[in-house]
């Protein structure tokens, strides 16, 4: 296998599965793979362009030469508190410049960087710190009005492991917490220890799930560098490139598709927004003279109302990426002559295969399909129920393997089983058309997975909280569709006495440690559920009755 492993003692089972080395030699032999470490990105171009604008987070800029600076000594400062290369580190911050110098700093230490989403509680970070060992912990004091400093604290507590825990502002006065801003600042020598390998494992992505709680997807400096490298090509990014990053930042989309390491392997300024508000982004694109940026789904309503609006001048946009759940046709074909630049749909999953449709391609195709695959070295099938493949034109679930698509789950090896064809090939849960011009279009998932406005809810994890509650005997969410957020939850309740409300639930969940947005969006109580006739929950059936489900 292509691929060094975190720390485990000799004769332990591997944390992952890399690739085969048939397979890894193949991709660096068509050039795929390089020795390129994704640590060394902004100090190559510190030495090329080191007074260009690297990094901008509200009225706070950094060239080049300066992120450079601050990154090196962040890495000198996470050395000093104990971190080693292969350690897991939990970064869970917004859209602020410390995420990006956190992750820049543990990817020179070699150690890796576990991307939590903001929205993230007790239950998911538990979950993630108990399955990657993880050493330290990386928060904001308190964002979207919640305090993580408390959760911090409780982590670190049920967590031996946690060892260390950093907070981005005012850490409070606790004593076990390190204020991030001692670490810019910090001025001794460079740390030693053991570089990083290309093949190591770099970073720990979280996969929406169809089981439980989210899985691990472990990619590597090759894979990664390789993913961004290739789509950055695709979008024509260069020196004069200026990217905003409106999504979160730990996703995969805004990180490399190409997002923030595309931009900043191509010498260009990468513009953090501090919310997904159609306003502040459109006031970002006007001041900062923004060039490319991505959105999903259910802000584009959003901006072209606000772009009528208030007449934003927004002629230095060029494409607007739009990606995490199929983008309406309807709403397509509005971009291009009320924003004035070009759509460009993605269509990607953290696990790896990332496609776009080309700055070149006719409207039509741009309009009515999610892209095709960015690397020649990508293998896609589209198989019916039986693993048979289908003829173009007709639906199937995308299978796919390639240089950037991971070969296993990271520290589960029952879901990699479960997810992987015995030739390597990786079952993507989704139902897609392949054009003959190898173009995708989206047209469901098989995969028990709600896909919510882009967050991926896993339907088995919240049932199981549901059924925690005292007043619930059975429970099943499923997606109700909706014409904003391409769908939303409704969860089907048998209770013992007086059913739980939406409020109530939402409130329950909350208790329980669970992200707010997976709460269910309507709840509606049966007498009993339908059954199919091995005795299983009818999902079908319940989903055929969502119209009539009261919010």
């Amino acid at each position: 296998m292509d691929s060094a492993r975190s720390r485990q003692a000799p004769g332990d089972a591997p944390d992952w599965q890399g690739w085969p080395p048939e397979a890894a030699s193949r991709y660096r032999d068509a050039g795929y793979w390089t020795d390129e470490l994704l640590g060394d990105i902004v100090r190559r171009q510190a030495a090329a362009r080191p007074e260009a604008t690297a990094l901008v987070d509200g009225e706070r800029r950094w060239s080049y030469a300066a992120l450079e600076r601050e990154i090196a000594a962040v890495t000198r400062a996470l050395h000093g508190l104990g971190l080693r290369r292969g350690d897991r580190v939990i970064v869970q911050l917004p859209n602020v410049a410390e995420f990006v110098l956190a992750w820049f700093a543990l990817q020179r230490l070699g150690a890796v960087p576990v991307h939590a989403m903001p929205a993230h509680r007790r239950s998911e970070i538990d979950h993630l710190a108990r399955v990657t060992g993880a050493v330290a912990y990386v928060v904001p004091d308190r964002h979207a009005r919640f305090d993580h400093r408390s959760l911090a604290v409780e982590i670190r507590e049920a967590r031996n492991a946690v060892r260390r825990v950093i907070v981005v502002g005012d850490a409070g006065g606790h004593p076990d917490l390190v204020p991030f801003e001692a670490l810019r600042q910090d001025d001794g020598p460079p740390p030693g220890g053991e570089p990083p390998d290309p093949g190591d494992l770099a970073l720990l992505l979280l996969s929406g799930g169809t089981t439980g709680t989210p899985k691990l997807i472990p990619r590597t400096h090759r894979d990664y560098a390789y993913n961004a490298r290739a789509a950055a090509e695709i979008c024509r990014l260069g020196p004069e490139t200026v990217y905003l990053a409106v999504l979160p930042i730990a996703f995969n989309f805004t990180m490399s598709c190409p997002g923030i390491l595309g931009t900043l392997r191509a010498g260009g300024t990468v513009v953090l927004a501090p919310n997904p508000s159609p306003a502040t982004a459109l006031r970002l694109i006007e001041r900062e003279r923004v060039t490319l940026t991505a959105v999903n789904p259910p802000l584009v309503p959003h901006w072209l109302a606000e772009a009528e609006e208030t007449r934003p001048d927004l002629t230095s946009l060029r494409v607007l990426q739009v990606g995490a759940a199929r983008l309406p046709d309807e709403w397509a074909r509005r971009i291009g002559p009320e924003l004035g630049c070009r759509l460009q749909q993605v269509f990607g999953m953290a696990e790896g295969l990332l496609n776009l449709t080309r700055l070149d391609d006719a409207e039509e195709i741009v309009c009515t399909t999610q892209g095709r695959p960015i690397s020649p070295g990508d293998e896609v099938r589209v198989t019916d129920e039986d693993g048979r493949p289908v003829p173009d034109g007709a639906a199937g679930e995308l299978l796919t393997r390639g240089p950037y698509t991971l070969n296993g789950y990271y520290r589960a090896p029952r879901h990699t089983r479960a997810h992987f064809t015995e030739d390597g090939y990786y079952r993507t849960g989704d139902l897609v058309r392949r054009l003959p011009s190898g173009h995708l279009r989206v047209v469901g998932r098989v995969k028990d997975q709600i896909n919510r406005g882009g967050e991926k809810i896993d339907a088995t994890e919240v049932e199981e909280h549901l059924l925690a509650h005292p007043a619930v005997a059975s429970a099943a969410l499923v997606a109700a569709p909706d014409g904003e957020l391409g769908e939303r939850t409704v969860a089907f309740l048998v209770c013992a006495g007086p059913p739980p409300s939406a409020r109530d639930i939402a409130a329950f969940l909350r208790e329980r440690g669970v992200a707010a947005y997976k709460a269910p969006d309507r709840v509606r109580s049966l007498r009993e559920m339908p059954l199919t006739p091995v005795g299983k929950i009818d999902k079908r059936a319940l989903r055929a009755l969502t119209h009539h489900a009261a919010p």
